[in-house]
């Protein structure tokens, strides 16, 4: 009896840990799926750094509340899995909502965790729209260079104005 006991406190802590060192977690249904579809996408999500679990509901809802989210146990009821990031924030949520859930409707966004805060589903649908950290740079430097040369044209065309003058 201890011993059952004892295993499950250590199932706990590390989903905890595991919880901890995730920058993004997102709790999903996924009933319906065939085996082929939810070993796809398992593959899809590891090629993007993350990690999909079925963990045990009890076990997940105790170690979210040793985490110190007391209100996102009720995400766990039904046959759910959680998905796992350590870096990127939006790649999980937009594998979900991506190409495979719209293929066979099957999966179902439930809640998430992003960056120490609770997501709905409608803030993690806003997230998965985004593109990612590293696109965003390159417009913004894009933005940022077209700016500076028109800045260049222009002032150049005032420099030979006035040495026209």
């Amino acid at each position: 009896m201890k011993e059952a006991i004892l295993k499950k406190q250590e199932e706990v802590t590390a989903v905890s840990e595991k919880i901890k060192e995730s920058s993004a977690i997102v709790v999903f249904k996924y009933q319906g799926l065939t085996v082929a579809k939810f070993q796809e996408l398992r593959r899809e999500m590891r090629a993007q750094g993350c990690d999909v679990q079925v963990i045990k509901n009890n076990i997940s809802s105790r170690a979210v509340k040793a985490c110190g989210y007391d209100n996102f146990d009720d995400a766990f009821s039904g046959p759910v899995a959680i998905a796992f990031s350590k870096d990127d924030v939006v790649a999980p949520a937009k594998i979900l909502f991506g190409k495979l859930s719209e293929e066979n409707n099957k999966i179902e966004v439930v809640k998430g965790i992003v960056d120490g805060d609770i997501y709905s589903f409608d803030q993690l649908k806003a997230l998965s729209v985004l593109p990612s950290y590293e696109t965003l740079l390159t417009q913004l430097a894009a933005g940022m260079l077209g700016t500076v040369s028109q800045l260049a044209i222009g002032l150049n065309m005032l420099v030979e104005k006035g040495q026209e003058a």
